[in-house]
């Protein structure tokens, strides 16, 4: 304390210097209205530009909650969009409201993602607590990503659609004939579009998207366009077709995740018919 006090005794003078200087613009501004004017003008102006910056910088580092928080908002206009698109049943109209919720949805952040293996895995920022559960399916404003593997509390794994162990159920959109997507492991834009009889016309350009007759995806999610189309020297009986993903894989960020609400009741009942769910 003694040595703050001796420094400030030996610039007396200066502080003195400022005080005078201070007192100075502070009558010069107070009494003349022009100066004022300029003043209070600059001050104000300095005053808004720092403002401004400090909600830059806050507002930057509050993008990642934005942006999950419209990932969520977005999910529940979806599950309202599904239920106003969903085909109406033949049955009364009390069987198409329960048609009508067997989709929700929940938004989620990917915090990790593969592209360089065969069996590639994403990673999400949800789990158990927020209400994810294995099986459900993943998809982002571009098409179909994947599904989940398994959850814990906090977090969930999922199948990439670049994983050769997982089929997602689809369609020829143009043509409504049912196919398979399955990647081949080789290009990371590309999949295989498979079962897709050889008399089927079809060419580069037509989309691919879910056929919702699986118990994951609701229909209508797109998945690529074909971009390549070949008769199949494994099998003549298909075509060989190359479908361009629609979904890029190197850039995810916010995806989507879908829950069937009649999963289990379906896969129990594949079982006990001794079918295969494919899924």
């Amino acid at each position: 304390m003694l040595r703050i006090l001796q420094f400030l005794y030996r610039i007396r003078a200066f502080i003195l210097f400022v005080l005078l200087e201070v007192l100075a613009i502070g009558l010069i501004v107070s009494n003349n209205s022009p100066q004022g004017a300029a003043f209070f003008n600059s001050s104000n102006r300095l005053v808004g530009n720092i403002l401004k910056k400090q909600a830059d910088i806050v507002q930057f580092f509050s993008l990642a909650d934005a942006n999950e928080a419209l990932t969520e908002e977005n999910a529940q206009i979806m599950r309202q969009l599904i239920a106003i698109q969903s085909k109406p049943d033949s049955m009364p109209i009390a069987l198409d409201s329960v048609l009508s919720t067997t989709y929700e949805f929940r938004g989620a952040r990917v915090i990790a993602n593969s592209l360089r293996f065969s069996q590639n895995y994403l990673t999400l920022n949800k789990g158990s607590k927020h209400g994810v559960k294995p099986g459900m399916g993943v998809f982002n404003s571009e098409g179909v990503v994947g599904r989940v593997k398994s959850v814990s509390e906090n977090y969930s794994v999922a199948f990439s659609l670049l994983n050769t162990g997982l089929m997602i159920s689809s369609k020829i959109k143009s043509s409504e004939v049912l196919s398979s997507v399955q990647w081949d492991g080789s290009n990371s834009s590309e999949a295989k579009l498979l079962y897709v009889p050889r008399h089927v016309t079809t060419q580069a350009g037509d989309s691919v998207i879910t056929s919702g007759f699986n118990a994951v995806f609701p229909e209508g999610i797109l998945i690529g366009v074909i971009s390549k189309v070949e008769p199949d020297k494994k099998d003549p009986n298909y075509l060989d077709l190359t479908v361009k993903l629609s979904t890029d894989f190197s850039k995810l960020t916010y995806v989507y995740l879908v829950e069937n609400t009649k999963f289990n009741e379906l896969d129990s009942l594949y079982s006990k018919s001794e079918m295969t769910n494919e899924y």
